[in-house]
């Protein structure tokens, strides 16, 4: 009996459902609180539509999925999706007493000391507007243009990583809130034996891309998911039909093995596709 209480207990992270228990099950149960969850894809894919979801999500309560709150919603991204949001939205109208919109708070960003002047500010915002989740979408758009190549501002700029990465952890921590953050991709060009201690580069609609922002900014989340498209070209009775399907991965987390699944996007949300035998050895392939 002594040593049962001196044994140390494994803390459970309590998590957010995606909306959907197919893409619950990808990430083990949902999105963990108190971490940085990064969401990379090319426009189009689906990235700012299931951040949308989440902020609709985190007004479930816990028996759900949910977290029983508000959510936050900076964008850097313009113009801002309220037509989609609104459209979502009446997939959750039946299942809260309120407009589900009346709880999702959203702040313009202009650029990452923009990001850094908000941030203080949620010490006292999260608790008093009972926010459960921080989205921000997206980072990449933030230092869009505003560092040149050179080793001083290279410098400059992952000292800026850090700064916003460290403030979101410790809001995360404190208020055991999610945070997820959308970002970009860029074309690869160089060979692949530059890649080495690199984030391996990934394929979607034939392009070969990796994360925005580099190698600092990826030690600065927890997990990364990436979202891709892949076209398919069919030929039948001499006409061609071309689909496009999408997919999403978990390429880096401490508590996730490397697995992927099909998703779909529909008028009601982000859906995951059951049982898509997909396998990966190191990079996506398509």
């Amino acid at each position: 009996m002594k040593n049962e209480f001196l044994r140390p207990r494994t803390a459970v992270t309590q998590k957010l459902t995606l909306g959907c228990r197919i893409l619950d099950r990808l990430l083990h149960g949902g999105v963990p609180c108190d971490s940085i969850t990064e969401i990379v894809a090319e426009s189009g894919t689906g990235k700012t539509q299931l951040s949308l979801q989440l902020l609709l999500a985190a007004q479930l309560p816990v028996s759900h999925g949910g977290l029983d709150g508000a959510s936050l919603y900076l964008h850097s991204e313009f113009p801002f999706p309220i037509r989609r949001l609104f459209q979502l939205s009446l997939v959750y109208r039946s299942q809260f007493p309120h407009d589900p919109l009346e709880k999702i708070f959203v702040e313009p960003l202009h650029s990452a000391d923009n990001l850094l002047d908000v941030l203080p500010r949620l010490d006292s915002m999260v608790p008093k507007l009972n926010i459960r989740i921080i989205v921000i979408d997206s980072i990449a758009a933030l230092f869009r243009g505003e560092f040149e190549n050179t080793p001083l501002e290279l410098k400059r700029r992952s000292c800026m990583f850090f700064k916003i990465s460290s403030k979101l952890r410790c809001l995360g921590h404190k208020f055991q809130l999610p945070i997820v953050i959308t970002n970009q991709v860029v074309d690869v060009i160089e060979p692949s034996n530059s890649w080495i201690g690199n984030p391996m580069p990934f394929i979607t609609s034939g392009r070969r891309v990796s994360a925005a922002l580099g190698l600092s900014w990826a030690n600065c989340v927890n997990t990364r998911l990436f979202m891709w498209r892949q076209v398919e070209k069919t030929v039948e009775a001499e006409t061609e039909t071309v689909k496009t399907r999408r997919f999403i991965r978990v390429d880096f987390a401490p508590h996730l093995p490397n697995s992927s699944m099909e998703f779909q996007i529909r008028r009601d949300g982000v859906f995951g596709i059951e049982e898509l035998p997909i396998s990966f050895n190191g990079s996506a392939s398509c």
